[in-house]
């Protein structure tokens, strides 16, 4: 059976090591599994014949004896916070601090700081200032360039210069860490590694930039024009975006003071020979058994009997975050590694015949890609699916459907469900022929009919057309064709399901107006919603762009966003329409705002049928 990596000095000795090459600090309790970055990056630095050691959840309060135990790597300090950006880990979209945290052991919460990459680095670099600080994760991906922090209400620089970090891993961190090592094991200088693809660097504005003649570089307006200029922030960032999504990129550089950022462009989408790697290392699947007296890791135990398919969402969310740090393109596991992995789990000692999630960042796009690679190489779009889906993407479900059906039958398996969300819009065929090149008819019932647990997670976010274009997300036109499919698999198959919608309220572009529609819109199709998501700003998102500057990146059209505290309350309310205290508010405000036909329907003892609610989309009376 694999072995953890050592944590402690005691554990270093017992394997015979007098120095170690790399020492790894996370934010996060150490949980040796491919679902935890922390684990992955120890497990390659690993299997290239290095000596790897992490420490996870250093104490930064007291005499810092948890940076000081191991000494000295040979080669260099990784840091990374864990793999949430540790301040939505830590505050809720209201700010409020948050009593848990899922990835320490019984859910405790204060076993990491605010920033936490940064208060690392900085303490690696007082303690042993002449060895190299590498720094990756979420942390570093969505700061890597000029960027707006919401809990500090600042336009911050690139997180290499606060941290004093020597070189950021952005992205899925493989890649990059194998060309580091294999450059560092053939003796060169780790200031001579400024060439490496999906990193970054700080240097000083007088030297040249690093010799690369495969790269074009784009000079980003400064972070002191950023900072005078909010449109200037806005524009800088559709540059950002597109070249964090293309398969051959440009490098990007900005002045920050007297040095220069420098982004090298990220490496093409991995193989699935790389991917694979990855995920078949030597893991032993469990989190390490020092954890045992403290209690279960919630993260862990949600996660341990699922499996991760792909990488990557080419849906291109404005709020979301998933391509800034896993890229547009798929990056798929062969059929091979899943049901490897899928035997493992079956030989876990809990393991009750359920696996937990066949899924990814969206369940159902794995193995979905250009159908010319060409194409994809030259496009700059953010989306792939918006406005509408590309001529190019190929979306056949079938080889999900297949790899559904053989977990579904391995012997020690009773149920495998899909947990993770699904893109329905990505079900909602076009044409019957569309329909039968895709499958899309087959998943449906193939996932409806064997592979949800009562209930099943789907993301419209919003219903207003004009909201739904700024979430770059599809008309809800496709969530209500999707609801009658499942409503009429479910009632066939005699299954008592639920469909369980996400909407946000406060997403830039959304009015009180708007809230009112998806109030009556959902209520019309008979969901009280009880989940409230209200818009948290997050670093490398459009969205979080347009709350700080008031502009839209591609288009630099203003626009409005709920802000204070009232306003966010208000959008949220309308969630809850049909709770008493909530009401007479409801009625008053959509008066004043001309509306009084929301009010009527939303307001009334019974639904009010869809003539009134066409009359009310197409703004008749």
């Amino acid at each position: 059976m694999s072995q953890w990596l050592p944590t402690t000095r005691k554990e270093v000795e017992i394997l015979g090591w007098d120095e170690l090459d790399v020492i790894l600090i996370s934010g996060d309790a150490y949980i040796d599994h491919p679902a935890f970055g922390h684990a992955v990056i120890g497990r390659i630095i690993e299997a290239e014949g290095l000596r790897v050691a992490i420490v996870p959840q250093p104490n930064w309060q007291d005499d810092l004896r948890d940076f000081k135990k191991l000494g000295k790597p040979r080669l260099f300090f990784g840091v990374s916070s864990g793999c949430m950006d540790p301040m939505v880990n830590h505050y809720t979209a209201g700010k409020r601090l948050r009593s848990t945290d899922a990835y320490t052991p019984g859910g405790e919460s204060g076993f990491r700081p605010d920033y936490a990459g940064v208060v690392y680095s900085r303490i690696l670099k007082d303690l042993f200032h002449d060895v190299p600080v590498v720094m990756g994760g979420i942390e570093g991906s969505l700061r890597r360039v000029t960027h707006y922090d919401y809990w500090s209400n600042q336009l911050k620089p690139s997180i290499l210069v606060d941290s004093k970090a020597d070189l950021l891993v952005y992205g899925m961190g493989e890649q990059p860490l194998r060309e580091i090592l294999k450059l560092l094991a053939r003796g060169v200088p780790f200031s001579s590694l400024q060439t490496v693809p999906q990193t970054a660097f700080m240097q000083p504005q007088t030297d040249a930039l690093p010799k690369n003649k495969k790269w074009q570089t784009i000079e980003l307006a400064s972070h002191s024009a950023c900072l005078r200029d909010k449109k200037t922030f806005a524009r800088n960032f559709k540059f950002v975006e597109q070249e964090s999504n293309k398969q051959f990129a440009n490098r990007l550089a900005q002045k920050v003071g007297d040095q220069t950022l420098v982004i090298n462009p990220p490496y093409q989408t991995m193989t699935e020979k790389e991917v694979d790697a990855s995920f078949d290392l030597a893991y032993t699947r469990l989190p390490h058994p020092k954890y045992h007296k403290r209690g279960p890791i919630p993260a862990f135990e949600m996660i341990k009997f699922s499996v991760n398919m792909h990488r990557g969402c080419f849906g291109g969310c404005s709020f979301c975050t998933i391509s800034a740090h896993q890229g547009k393109m798929i990056a798929s596991r062969s059929k091979g590694s899943i049901m490897k992995e899928v035997d493992q789990i079956t030989r876990m000692p809990d393991f009750k015949g359920y696996i937990s999630d066949l899924g990814g960042p969206s369940a159902n796009m794995y193995k979905m890609q250009g159908k010319v690679q060409a194409i994809c190489d030259d496009c700059v779009s953010p989306s792939c699916i918006h406005p509408t889906v590309c001529h190019n993407l190929d979306t056949n479900h079938m080889p999900l459907i297949d790899i559904y059906r053989r977990a579904a039958a391995h012997p020690d398996v009773k149920k495998a469900f899909v947990a993770s969300g699904i893109r329905h819009d990505l079900l909602t065929a076009k044409d019957e022929q569309d329909e039968k090149n895709n499958h899309y008819e087959e998943y449906t019932e193939q996932l409806v009919t064997h592979h949800v647990s009562g209930r099943l997670k789907i993301a419209p976010e919003h219903t207003s057309d004009e909201v739904l274009k700024v979430m770059r997300k599809p008309s809800f036109e496709h969530f209500r064709k999707f609801k009658k499919k499942f409503d009429q698999l479910c009632q066939r198959a005699g299954l008592k399901q639920q469909l369980i919608p996400y909407f946000i309220s406060s997403h830039p572009g959304s009015q009180v107006e708007d809230m009112a529609d998806l109030a009556c819109e959902t209520k019309d199709l008979g969901f009280k919603l009880e989940q409230v998501q209200d818009f948290t700003p997050t670093p490398m998102t459009v969205a979080t762009v347009i709350y700080y500057s008031g502009y839209h990146p591609y288009s630099l059209k203003k626009m409005y966003t709920a802000r204070n505290a009232g306003d966010k309350k208000n959008q949220r309310r309308f969630f809850f329409w049909y709770k008493k205290e909530n009401r007479r508010w409801i009625r008053e405000i959509l008066t004043r705002r001309n509306k009084p036909e929301y009010a009527e329907q939303l307001l009334a003892s019974t639904t009010s049928g869809r003539g009134k609610q066409h009359a009310r989309r197409t703004g008749s009376s």
